[in-house]
């Protein structure tokens, strides 16, 4: 797994001049589309994008092929399924390792603990405080499905 400690728009360059020299299409297409989203989001903010940003870009682009994977399943569409679950797992690399079920919940108990949280309204709440903890580890949907379960059984 990547250290993302530096994860940087460079870092992406160093990567993709490695895939261009070592011939490697997949990690080459995949980092063209990231650098290529990377720089439009760096001319849309007006400035470099941070490492939480540049975090959040690549959630974003994972979060796409995932989607692309579902959408190419129901159209029977096993060679785009192949091709961008390879792209996804390439991507997963430079991402840290999710949080476990488990794990999230705990963290979200303990939000709803320090919160005062007791009932499905102020859920909103619970995930403003929870979401910076989590450090892009989980998806906001699997977070809210778990804090909307908690709350309405507290």
């Amino acid at each position: 797994m990547y250290n993302r400690a530096m994860l940087t728009r460079e870092d992406l360059q160093t990567q993709l001049q490695a895939a261009i020299r070592g011939g490697d299409e997949l990690r080459k297409r995949t980092l063209r589309l990231v650098l290529s989203e990377w720089k439009l989001a760096e001319v849309e903010r007006g400035d470099e994008l941070d490492e939480p940003a540049g975090l959040a870009l690549l959630q974003k682009q994972a979060k796409a092929r995932r989607e692309a994977i579902a959408d190419a399943e129901r159209a029977g569409r096993s060679d785009i399924v192949d091709s961008t679950r390879a792209e996804l797992s390439y991507l997963e690399t430079f991402l840290p390792e999710p949080l476990s079920p488990s794990e999230l919940e705990q963290l979200a108990l303990a939000s709803i603990r320090e919160m005062g949280a007791t009932e499905p309204g102020q859920m909103g709440l619970v995930m403003k405080d929870l979401m910076p903890r989590l450090e892009g580890r989980a998806e906001g949907k699997q977070v809210s499905e778990i804090v909307r379960s908690l709350l309405s059984t507290d």
